[in-house]
């Protein structure tokens, strides 16, 4: 979570939402690592887990990753966890909880919708408090910037 959250603040440094991301193979070595680029790409799909899910696959030469696992700071988004389902991650660990724009624990629940083709193991809440400080601090500033 330490890499993921150094990702967010230097998402944050560039002016993106701070969100970083990991994926971590299956012997603990870091695959891919990102931070949101939305606003640099003009893309708002480059979500810190788009990129470094695909970074990871593209590492690996492997369209899925069924032993790594995805550290990201906040809850993934649905599109995020749709792809998370999609890679056949074997795990998703995230940092702060995301009640309005979450898919995993909140919002559409994706893992467990009916229609998912697969379900990683979930662990939320490592580091939350740092994670979610990084996202009020962020936006706090853009009101009164």
């Amino acid at each position: 979570m330490e890499l993921a959250l150094r990702e967010a603040r230097a998402a944050a440094a560039r002016a993106e939402v701070p969100v970083g991301a990991v994926v971590i193979g299956p012997d603990g070595a870091v695959l891919a690592r990102a931070g949101n680029r939305t606003e640099e790409l003009a893309d708002p799909t480059a979500h810190a887990e788009l990129l470094a899910l695909r970074a990871a696959a593209a590492a690996r030469g492997e369209p899925r990753l069924p032993d790594c696992d995805l550290v990201v700071t906040l809850e993934p988004c649905p599109l995020c966890a749709a792809a998370a389902a999609m890679f056949r991650v074997r795990r998703v660990v995230f940092g702060a909880y995301d009640p309005k724009g979450g898919g995993v624990e909140h919002g559409p629940r994706i893992f467990a919708a009916p229609g998912c083709l697969h379900r990683p193991d979930v662990i939320g809440g490592v580091r939350e408090r740092e994670a979610a400080a990084l996202l009020r601090d962020f936006f706090q500033g853009l009101r009164t910037g």
